[in-house]
């Protein structure tokens, strides 16, 4: 279910690309916006896990603890039969964690020095099974697919802002002006609500490579708590990156709103409880 709602989310967030660039400049503006788009996007992509990571002050992980990490993570990545990828450590008290890299071959987790310190080894070992997931799940990829549309929707919306758009199409002034302002808006909706949807399906596939959904509902109730009354000063400083985390860190956030890049923490638990009560795993 959660593949198709993507499914069906890529395609609106297509859907209204094609519209916005039929309506504001033509096919041809449409073609030049996502060639632009796609050629930005795709030096991000290949260079993402060196941008993310330099960003966050991240490490290779080593000394006992990070290579405890390490060899729990790649046990767990042995185990669902993916490539082991790079262990990273973030000098930073808030506990949280997040994956990154363009495919499986080219990946890497990072785990903050506050998670290590404060939570128990399953529910270290349940979080960085749900970043594992991301990375088996391409996430990263499909949310550079998402973003490139988007970049292209923007420049849409800029080129019709700045040369007029395409004059005979038939909103009039005020339907231009309008879907100028909302086009952006509905895009950067539709890639948060995919965002969000991704969140729930490495929950359960975490679950499943951990071998138990209640060590990962109560390593989101402890994250969560404390992320509220921890700062996360490369965090704020870099908010683009706040998706990819497993809880969000900024403090400016509004949990399961419009705008909030990831569902409720309590969702998440209760999912996972439920998921654990029906007893469909190794867990049951």
């Amino acid at each position: 279910m959660g593949y198709l709602r993507t499914a069906i989310l890529m395609a609106a967030m297509t859907a209204l690309f094609l519209g916005i660039g039929a309506l504001l400049g033509g096919m041809g503006g449409a073609l030049i916006a996502l060639v632009i788009a796609v050629a930005m996007n795709a030096y991000t992509w290949w260079n993402s896990d060196r941008m993310v990571l330099k960003m966050h002050g991240a490490h290779l992980a080593s000394g006992q603890a990070g290579s405890a990490l390490e060899q729990m993570v790649h046990d767990m990545a042995d185990r669902a039969g993916m490539p082991r990828p790079a262990v990273y450590i973030i000098e930073n008290a808030q506990p949280n964690a997040f994956a990154t890299g363009r495919n499986p071959e080219n990946a890497a987790v990072a785990a903050t020095t506050g998670l290590l310190q404060n939570l128990s080894r399953e529910e270290i070992a349940a979080v960085m099974a749900h970043e594992l997931a991301h990375i088996r799940n391409h996430d990263t990829t499909i949310m550079t697919i998402t973003a490139t549309f988007a970049g292209a929707i923007s420049m849409l919306a800029n080129f019709a802002l700045f040369f007029g758009g395409n004059r005979n199409n038939p909103l009039g002034l005020i339907g231009t002006l309008a879907l100028m302002i909302l086009a952006p808006l509905g895009a950067a909706l539709v890639q948060m609500a995919i965002s969000r949807g991704r969140e729930y399906e490495a929950d359960r596939v975490g679950a499943d490579i951990c071998g138990n959904p209640l060590w990962l509902a109560s390593a989101l109730e402890k994250i969560s708590g404390l992320a509220l009354r921890i700062y996360n000063e490369s965090a704020e400083r870099n908010p683009a990156t706040a998706h990819m985390f497993i809880i969000n860190p900024l403090h400016a956030h509004a949990r399961d709103k419009l705008f909030s890049t990831h569902p409720a923490a309590e969702n998440r638990i209760r999912a996972l409880r439920e998921m654990a009560g029906a007893g469909n795993g190794p867990w049951g």
